[in-house]
C-alpha cells in the first residue's frame, strides 16, 4: 500500500513539474511574441484608394501613402502592418485600438480633429465632381435632379452635406453612398449614377488610368483640404516623433522622390 501511495505521489509530482514547465514555456513564448511585436504599428486603410493605398494587379498593397508609411515608420524604428478596415467606422477602429494610425488619403477636418490627433499636413487636396463625357454634364447646375455618388464616411460626403446649394440640386437632396470610391465609379461608368464627388487626388489618378477622354471633370470644387496621418488623442509623443521624421523626409528629398513615383 505504501509503495502504491508513493507511486501516486511521484506521478502527481511529475505532473506538476510538467505543467509548471509548460506554463513557463507558454509564458516565455508570450514574452517573446510581445518583444517581437512591440515595434509593430497597425495602420488602418481602405485598400481601394488609388494612388494612396491599393491592391495592384498582383494583389500586393502599393501606393504613395504605403511607400511614405514604410519609410517614415522605419526611421521611427517601427514595423507597419497594414489593415484594411471599414472606412465609415475608421475613427472607432482607432479609438478601440484595432489600429494605431489612419493613413490613406485621410483629410484633416474640424469634425475629425475632435476624435483624432493629426500629424502636420503633407499633401493638398480638394473635392471635385466627375461625370461621363457622353452625358454632357459640365457644371453643377447640370446635375439638377441627377443621382450623385460618393463614399460613405468620407470627407467627400462631409463636403456634399455642408453645401446646401449642391444638395438642393441633386436627386433626393442627398448622394448615394458606397463602401468604396471604386464601387461608386463603377456605377458611374454603367450609368446608375450621373456623377461622383471625390478627392481630386483619387479621381484624377483613376480617370487617367481608365482613359481620361471618357470623363468630364466639372467646373469648380466643393472645398479645399489637406491630408494628414491620424493617431489616437493620447498618442502625443508618437505624433511629435512622426512630425519630426516627416520633416526630415521632406528636407532630405525622400518625400519628393516618393511623390514623383506616384504623381508624375
Amino acid at each position: 500500500m505504501k509503495f502504491k501511495s508513493l507511486k501516486k505521489l511521484m506521478a502527481v509530482g511529475l505532473g506538476l513539474v510538467i505543467a509548471t514547465s509548460l506554463v513557463a514555456c507558454k509564458s516565455s513564448e508570450k514574452k517573446a511574441d510581445s518583444a517581437k511585436t512591440s515595434k509593430e504599428i497597425v495602420v488602418g486603410l481602405d485598400n481601394t484608394f488609388v494612388p494612396m493605398g491599393f491592391l495592384d494587379d498582383k494583389n500586393e498593397l502599393v501606393g504613395f501613402d504605403i511607400d511614405l508609411a514604410k519609410e517614415a515608420f522605419k526611421r521611427m524604428g517601427l514595423e507597419p502592418r497594414f489593415e484594411n478596415i471599414d472606412w465609415s467606422t475608421k475613427e472607432q477602429s482607432l479609438e478601440n485600438k484595432n489600429v494605431d494610425a489612419l493613413w490613406n488619403g485621410y483629410s484633416i477636418t474640424e469634425q475629425r480633429k475632435e476624435k483624432v490627433a493629426f500629424s502636420t499636413p503633407y499633401l493638398d487636396n480638394k473635392q471635385i465632381v466627375v461625370s461621363m463625357k457622353k452625358d454632357n454634364i459640365k457644371t453643377f447646375k447640370d446635375l439638377k435632379d441627377k443621382q450623385v455618388g460618393t463614399q460613405a464616411g468620407s470627407a467627400s460626403l462631409d463636403a456634399i452635406e455642408a453645401n446646401k446649394e449642391f444638395t438642393g440640386l441633386i436627386k433626393g437632396s442627398e448622394p448615394t453612398t458606397y463602401d468604396t470610391f471604386d464601387k461608386a465609379l463603377r456605377d458611374l461608368e454603367i450609368g446608375r449614377t450621373k456623377a461622383v464627388v471625390g478627392d481630386e487626388v483619387l479621381l484624377k489618378y483613376y480617370i487617367k488610368q481608365r482613359g481620361a477622354d471618357k470623363y468630364q471633370v466639372l467646373d469648380g470644387d466643393l472645398g479645399k483640404e489637406q491630408y494628414g496621418v491620424g493617431f489616437r488623442k493620447d498618442d502625443t509623443k508618437r505624433v511629435e516623433e512622426f512630425n519630426k521624421v516627416l520633416k526630415e523626409m521632406q528636407e532630405d528629398g525622400t518625400f519628393d522622390k516618393i511623390k514623383a513615383k506616384w504623381f508624375n
